[in-house]
């Protein structure tokens, strides 16, 4: 399989390179953190059968087409971190490594190289961008948990713009603040809270993070429309908007949309949609871009891995989907489950009536999403055991944990739209492969995920 692929780019690569052409000056890499088949699939169906749009999203647009395999060095089902190595340097990796191989050694993602041949650098994300995704693409350590680590290679690692939710890495073991913020403005690198503190950054190196009343570990689902929070099209328009005025003539630009993997993890199929189709808006500008330099760009859009184990069609439904049902849901799990916490800890006694109204106005259950007596009662019995009796063991989850109160109410709108999942982790399924603009036809046959940044090298010759 090696031996076949290293022959297809290079006969590849020499066609281009006796045409004379070929080579990109920009690159956008966008990565859908937990965007399996079915992620992008159900985003697409919601387009067509609730927007009413005949034209497919974006993304699925494109000429290219393709799928990836994405196992790591150790697993089958891979975790970020090895996942994001092996997009970012063509090198797999054991689950939990990052930027080095199994054996410790490190290894160079395809920004580090473009950079250091003058081409300008972005990486954005929905998440922390000390995050496995985004560290890829410039940190080298055994363990993605090793924040401090990975934000002071953040720091050092000269690219023009980084943007996430918020650093984890700030504070030691007691809780005390350490150097790293500083490190930071020692290397030249102004801190921007929301997107209205990027006007009053002067450096052409700039960190954008989350405005200082965002407290959450990501910028906020799309689904929450929380007041004040950053989304990922805006973050994308900046960074290359930032990129621009630098006066870069080439780069290099990641954009991952990391909520769609939490929303997985969650199982909480409205906030995965409405996440795709996000991601899908933040796509447009790269789009626009493209439209605007079509003999000189390439745009690649895949994911890390798929997470859920998502599937469209159930028992319940049969041979359809609701997907507008979701329209109704106006909170994600994470933060209904984060509400229901509150709720308990609270000095107001919340009575079954009370919790009624919460699930009518943000859910729609009883008004316009279908919910049976047997499930009513259902959900007043876990709600009586969880609000006021013993609370049971929560479902714990790789970024919350949820009650089984909270667990049901999300089972139903599930069941009632048609989605379903078999984990609440990663799974080792087939991830899309998107692609339009110089060189896009490198990645139209079944890919592994250690093969694109090798296209992405032959492209630009290294």
């Amino acid at each position: 399989m090696k031996t076949r692929l290293f022959s297809l780019l290079f006969s590849l690569c020499s066609v281009a390179s006796v045409c004379g052409a070929g080579v990109p000056k920009y690159i956008f890499y966008f990565i859908g953190d937990g965007m399996g088949m079915a992620q992008a699939l159900s985003a697409q169906v919601y387009n067509r059968t609730v927007l009413g749009n005949p034209d497919p999203i974006l993304m699925m647009s494109f000429p290219v087409a393709s799928q990836s395999t994405t196992h790591s060095a150790s697993s089958p089902v891979t975790d970020s971190a090895a996942a994001g190595t092996a997009l970012a340097s063509g090198h797999k990796t054991r689950n939990g490594m990052l930027g080095m191989t199994p054996d410790s050694v490190a290894v160079t993602s395809i920004a580090k190289e473009l950079f250091d041949r003058g081409y300008g650098v972005a990486l954005v994300t929905s998440v922390p961008p000390d995050d496995a995704t985004p560290g890829a693409f410039y940190a080298h350590v055994p363990d993605r948990g090793m924040y401090y680590e990975i934000g002071k290679q953040a720091a050092g690692c000269g690219y023009d713009f980084i943007a996430g939710s918020n650093l984890r890495g700030t504070c030691d073991k007691d809780g005390n603040p350490n150097d790293l913020v500083d490190s930071f403005r020692e290397n030249g690198v102004d801190i921007a809270y929301g997107l209205e503190g990027l006007k009053d950054a002067k450096s052409k190196r700039v960190l954008l993070l989350n405005p200082s009343e965002i407290t959450v570990g990501q910028i906020n689902f799309t689904i929450d429309s929380v007041p004040g929070a950053m989304n990922l099209p805006d973050m994308t328009a900046a960074a290359i908007r930032h990129l621009q005025n630098n006066g870069r003539d080439r780069f290099f630009m990641m954009v991952e949309g990391g909520n769609i993997d939490y929303g997985g993890h969650a199982n909480d199929g409205g906030t995965i949609i409405k996440e795709v189709l996000n991601f899908n808006q933040a796509l447009r500008h790269a789009y626009d871009f493209y439209l605007a330099h079509p003999d000189e760009t390439l745009i690649l859009v895949t994911a890390d891995h798929e997470t859920g184990g998502m599937g469209l069609g159930n028992n319940k439904v049969g041979y359809d989907l609701h997907l507008g049902y979701i329209d109704h849901q106006r909170i994600s799990k994470d933060r209904f489950a984060d509400m229901c916490r509150a709720m308990r800890k609270s000095r107001r006694a919340y009575e079954w009536e009370d919790m009624k109204e919460i699930l009518t106005e943000k859910l729609g259950f009883w008004s316009a999403v279908p919910v049976t007596d047997s499930q009513t009662e259902m959900l007043r019995k876990e709600f009586e055991r969880c609000f006021k009796g013993e609370m049971p063991a929560d479902n714990k989850t790789l970024y919350n944990s949820f009650n089984t109160f909270t667990e049901n109410v999300y089972r139903i709108i599930d069941g009632v739209t048609g989605l379903g999942f078999t984990t609440n982790g990663h799974s080792g399924g087939l991830v899309p492969v998107y692609a339009v603009g110089v060189g896009s036809e490198l990645f139209a046959p079944l890919n592994d995920n250690t093969s694109l940044p090798a296209a992405i090298r032959a492209l630009v010759g290294k």
